[in-house]
């Protein structure tokens, strides 16, 4: 087996620059929320593959059912021979996740893939075209997708971009408050939107509006709980669609099956990948039925879609995921992070800004002089480097990279938890004082 080293030289000689290397880390194995390197270090991981193994790494039942599956049917082409696992998948996600009186769902081997075929939809559906997103909003990198995307560094010198896309700031109220009450501030974000459908693009013209109930990429950063009941509203108003991106937020992470279960609100359309496959790469559409079935014939679908074999680990995942209580798990993690990161925070205002998010789903952002407006980028890269290197893998988020995201496997350990926080503080601790 190679070397660490020589595992990333072979890297950097056969794949292309453009495939992004956030840390020096090399993955031989891994079990629970930890990794092992080629040189048997064990790391705990609180990255989870971006948001995908929310149940856990290796998880033997999730294996099992990979296994069995794949000895009875690996691939027909789902429009081609139907097969249970894809049927009984939907089936589930009706069941968890109800849009409304009557549920339809549609599976895709992606969150970006779930997002193009979400708008595909929302336009047959209302025989609209334009589209609302929003500012440091992360949809993919496809091409529907990507002009969706905010961050440039995902998309630049990839353009022309798709048309018929408006972007709006996103209502965050740590960083935009400007000094308002949070329901007033609100009121002033819901009117911005009511005066873009005037002045932007006409209403007659949206298809639907598409946002993250708790921003990813972005920097971890969840919607105002009335900002998302007003949009709700106004989309009613107008026969705009709202469509929801559940991938990085979904199954369990904040402590709910979706994320905009917290707020009372339920989307038209939502889309979902990343821990719903357990690890194998599946995603979904799901909303009702009605708008479902607006899909004309052959416009939806694709070659592996809910191939049989990640259908069978998403089913085995969701119910691991049932089995083991996650969605209280994630409250509880949640709750330990929270009152960790406070404590630094109340120790170092100057430079802890804020934390925030949903259930384990929690972004700390640094700043300088406790100014939202000054982000501190470069003590954030050198705590996670330092992270990295004494055996905690760790990411940033945010345009500006200064915010440190959550995003550790459900099934950790109390042990683990709190030595991966140690960790963390003691790289702040070190980073700050330099």
């Amino acid at each position: 087996m190679s070397s660490n080293a020589d595992l990333i030289a072979r890297r950097l000689a056969v794949t292309p620059r453009g495939i992004s290397m956030v840390t020096p880390l090399v993955a031989t194995s891994a079990s629970g929320a930890c990794l092992t390197d080629a040189s048997g270090r064990e790391v705990i991981d609180f990255v989870g593959g971006i948001g995908v193994m929310n149940v856990g790494h290796c998880q033997p039942t999730v294996i099992e059912a990979i296994v069995d599956q794949a000895n009875r049917l690996l691939h027909t082409c789902f429009q081609v021979a139907t097969y249970e696992p894809y049927v009984a998948l939907c089936e589930k996600l009706a069941e968890l996740l109800p849009h409304g009186e009557h549920t339809k769902a549609m599976l895709v081997n992606s969150g970006a893939e779930a997002v193009e075929n979400a708008i595909k939809i929302a336009r047959q559906a209302t025989n609209r075209s334009a589209v609302i997103c929003y500012t440091e909003g992360f949809h993919g990198r496809t091409m529907m997708a990507m002009s969706l995307t905010s961050k440039f560094g995902y998309k630049i010198g990839c353009g022309p971009y798709a048309p018929e896309v408006y972007r709006l700031p996103f209502p965050n109220f740590y960083r935009y408050g400007d000094g308002l009450s949070e329901a007033i501030f609100v009121e002033r974000e819901l009117d911005r939107f009511r005066e873009s459908l005037l002045n932007t693009v006409a209403a007659e013209q949206v298809a639907a509006v598409i946002l993250e109930p708790v921003q990813g990429e972005g920097g971890f950063v969840p919607a105002p709980r009335e900002y998302l009941r007003g949009l709700r509203k106004i989309c009613d108003e107008n026969g705009i669609l709202l469509i929801l991106d559940e991938v990085q937020s979904g199954f369990c992470r904040t402590g709910r099956w979706a994320a905009y279960e917290h707020y009372g609100v339920l989307p038209d359309i939502s889309v979902w990948a990343k821990s719903m496959g357990g690890g194998l790469p599946i995603g979904a559409v799901v909303g009702r039925a009605e708008i479902m079935d607006a899909a004309r014939l052959g416009t939806i679908g694709g070659t592996y879609g809910g191939n049989p074999v990640a259908c069978a680990s998403s089913l085995a995942t969701i119910k691991l995921m049932e089995d083991l209580h996650l969605n209280e798990c994630a409250t509880a993690i949640g709750e330990v992070i929270n009152s960790r990161l406070r404590a630094l925070q109340k120790r170092f205002p100057q430079h802890v800004g804020d934390i925030r998010g949903l259930g384990a789903m929690v972004g700390m952002e640094f700043n300088y002089h406790g100014d939202p407006h000054q982000p501190a980028t470069e003590l954030t890269a050198r705590i996670l480097s330092a992270c990295v290197a004494r055996g905690l893998l760790i990411l940033g988020a945010g345009i500006h990279g200064n915010v440190i995201r959550f995003l550790m496997p459900l099934v950790i350990t109390d042990r683990q938890l709190n030595r991966g926080l140690d960790i963390l503080t003691e790289e702040t601790e070190r980073a700050i004082a330099k």
